[in-house]
C-alpha cells in the first residue's frame, strides 16, 4: 500500500522532517523525570529478579497497562478529521443560534465517521450503518449533532434500543454473530423494514467515509430571536458523490485492508483533498406537524422532499487530521444533549431516549470530567457552573468560586432570556404501543421508486445470502413482512432463499427437523 502519495504508511517519516535538525527530546518518566536507561530493567546481577524500586520501569507498565479505556458499546472503529463549518445561507428566520447568524461564518468543527456494530478491530467495509457524528465548537458552547449516513433508523422507541444492540452484537454463549439473533429481532418488529432495506442495498457498504452522506435523522426544533419554532431535519449531502462498494469487492478489502476507510480519509485530507458536505434543513411548521399523515417523530420514516424541500444551510470542510488518534478520535465523545440555544429537541422518542444515555456512556468510559479533555472542551465558551471534582479534573476546578446556588457572593447566574420555547403538552402517561404504526408505505416507495430493477435484485440476494443463515421459522417471518411491503419483495428473497435452503442452508431444527432429516439426507447425497 505504500507509495507517494499514501501519507498514513509514511507519517513517522513525515513526522521526522518536520523536525528537522532538532536534537531528540530527553526521554523522561510521565513525572518529567530524565530516564537514563530505557532498554533494561534494575535487577539484583545480571541474571537476579528485578528491584521494586526500578521506578522507570513500574511508570512504564503501569501506565501500559491502563492505555486502554472502555470500547464505545456502539460505533467502536472509527475514524476522525477536524475542519469548519461555514455558513452560506441565512437561515436565521428559522434559528437563532449563533452558529448561523451570518453568512460566512466560520465554526471549528470535528467530524467522527464509524461502523456501527463491530468491535474497535473490525473492518471498515462490512455491511453496516455508519455513524456520522458532527461537533461544532460554537460562540455558545458545543453542538454535538450525532446522526448516521441513513435518514432513519431500525426503531423508533428507546426503549428497544439496548435489545436491538444486542441482536447484532455476539451470541452470549457462543461469542459468534448469530444471523437468528439478527432476523428474529428484525421480524419482529417491522418497523425495521426500511432501515433493513436500505442496509442492504448498495449503500450498505460506502466507499470508504468521503463518499456517503450525513444525516441528523432525528426531529429537532429550530427556534428564532422571536421565540417563534419550526420542527426541523439536518442534512449532509457529500460532495464527492456517492459511492458503493460491490460486495465482492468488500470482502476482498476486508482480508487485504480492513481500514480501508480510516486510510482513504487520512490520506485524502493529507495531500489536500479536503472532503467536503454541503448541509441542508428540512422545515415542518406546528400546524403541518399536528396535520402530518404520519408521526414527524417516527425515526422509522423520512420527510417526502417534495412537501418539505431542502433549504440550503452552509458547508462542512474537513482539512486536520488528528495529531494523535487517541486523544482527539478514541477520545471524542459526542452527546445529543449539547444543543445551543436556538436548537432543541423534538418528541421524538429515540432523540428523547439519546439525550441520556449518550452522556451517561461518557461519564461511564471517560469519567465525569470528560468535557474537560481538550477534544470535547467547548473553548469557544466559558464554562461557568456548578459542578466541582470527580476523577481526571485538569482544570482549576473553578478556583474558589461558589459551588452551590443560588448564592450572595457573584457566582454564574441562569439566563431567563435564554429560556426554551414554550411547549404545551397534554395527555395520558402510560406506555403507547408504537408497532402498529404504518411500516411499510415508505418502504415501498424505496423499492419501488427509489431503486431501480438491477438495484432490487441486489438488494434481494444481499438480503436472501445472509438470511439463509437463520431459521427456517424465521425466515418465514422476514419473507411475510417483505411481501407485505411488496409481493415481489418477497417473492424474489423466497425464491433465492428456497435455493439456498436446497443446497442444504440452516434449517429449523426445532419445527423441521424430525419431518425433513430423511428428505434432505437424501438431496445431500445426491448433491455429493
Amino acid at each position: 500500500m505504500a507509495g507517494k502519495q499514501d501519507c498514513a504508511a509514511e507519517q513517522l517519516k513525515h513526522w521526522q522532517e518536520q523536525r528537522g535538525c532538532q536534537k531528540p527530546d530527553a526521554l523522561t518518566t510521565g513525572a518529567g523525570i530524565p530516564v537514563a536507561d530505557k532498554l533494561n530493567v534494575m535487577t539484583v546481577g545480571p541474571r537476579g529478579p528485578l528491584v521494586v524500586q526500578d521506578v522507570v520501569f513500574t511508570d512504564e507498565m503501569a501506565h501500559f497497562d491502563r492505555e486502554r479505556i472502555p470500547e464505545r458499546v456502539v460505533h467502536a472503529k472509527g475514524a476522525g478529521a477536524f475542519g469548519y463549518f461555514e455558513v452560506t445561507h441565512d437561515i436565521t428566520k428559522y434559528c437563532k443560534a449563533k452558529v448561523f447568524d451570518q453568512i460566512g461564518k466560520r465554526t471549528p468543527i470535528a467530524i467522527r465517521f464509524s461502523t456501527v456494530a463491530g468491535e474497535a478491530g473490525s473492518a471498515d467495509t462490512v455491511r453496516d450503518p455508519r455513524g456520522f457524528a458532527m461537533k461544532f465548537y460554537t460562540d455558545e458552547g458545543n453542538w454535538d449533532l450525532v446522526g448516521n449516513n441513513t435518514p432513519i433508523f431500525f426503531v423508533r422507541d428507546a426503549m428497544l434500543f439496548p435489545s436491538f444492540i444486542h441482536s447484532q452484537k455476539r451470541n452470549p454463549q457462543t461469542h459468534l454473530r448469530d444471523p437468528d439473533m439478527m432476523w428474529d429481532f428484525w421480524s419482529l418488529r417491522p418497523e425495521s423494514l426500511h432501515q433493513v432495506s436500505f442496509l442492504f442495498s448498495d449503500r450498505g457498504i460506502p466507499d470508504g467515509h468521503r463518499h456517503m452522506n450525513g444525516y441528523g435523522s432525528h426531529t429537532f426544533k429550530l427556534v428564532n430571536a422571536s421565540g417563534n419554532a419550526v420542527y426541523c431535519k439536518f442534512h449532509a449531502k457529500t460532495d464527492q458523490g456517492i459511492k458503493n462498494i460491490p460486495v465482492e469487492e468488500a470482502t476482498r478489502l476486508a482480508s487485504e485492508d480492513p481500514d480501508y476507510g480510516l486510510r482513504d480519509l487520512f490520506n485524502a485530507i493529507a495531500n489536500g483533498n479536503y472532503p467536503s458536505w454541503s448541509f441542508y434543513i428540512q422545515v415542518m411548521t406546528f400546524e403541518q406537524a399536528e396535520k402530518f399523515q404520519f408521526n414527524p417523530f417516527d425515526l422509522t420514516k423520512i420527510w417526502p422532499h417534495k412537501d418539505y424541500p431542502l433549504i440550503p444551510v452552509g458547508k462542512l470542510v474537513l482539512n486536520r487530521n488528528p495529531v494523535n488518534y487517541f486523544a482527539e478520535v478514541e477520545q471524542m465523545a459526542f452527546d445529543p444533549s449539547n444543543m445551543p440555544p436556538g436548537i432543541e429537541p423534538s418528541p421524538d422518542k429515540m432523540l428523547q431516549g439519546r439525550l441520556f444515555s449518550y452522556p451517561d456512556t461518557h461519564r461511564h468510559r471517560l469519567g465525569p470530567n470528560y468535557l474537560q479533555i481538550p477534544v470535547n472542551c467547548p473553548y469557544r465558551a466559558r464554562v461557568a457552573n456548578y459542578q466541582r471534582d470527580g476523577f481526571m479534573c485538569t482544570t482549576d476546578n473553578q478556583g474558589g468560586a461558589p459551588n452551590y446556588y443560588p448564592n450572595s457572593f457573584t457566582g454564574p447566574e441562569d439566563q431567563p432570556n435564554l429560556k426554551e420555547a414554550f411547549a404545551r403538552v397534554s395527555g395520558d402517561v402510560q406506555r403507547y404501543n408504537s408497532a402498529d404504526e404504518d411500516n411499510v408505505s415508505q418502504v415501498r416507495d424505496f423499492y419501488t421508486k427509489v431503486l431501480n430493477e438491477e438495484e432490487r435484485a441486489r438488494l434481494c440476494e444481499n438480503i436472501a445470502g445472509h438470511l439463509k443463515d437463520a431459521q427456517l421459522f424465521i425466515q418465514k417471518k422476514a419473507v411475510k413482512n417483505f411481501t407485505d411491503v411488496h409481493p415481489d419483495y418477497g417473492a424474489c428473497i423466497q425464491a433465492l432463499l428456497d435455493k439456498y435452503n436446497a443446497k442444504g442452508g440452516k434449517k429449523d431444527c426445532i419445527h423441521t427437523y424430525t419431518q425433513t432429516s430423511s428428505h434432505l439426507f437424501s438431496k445431500e447425497k445426491a448433491n455429493l
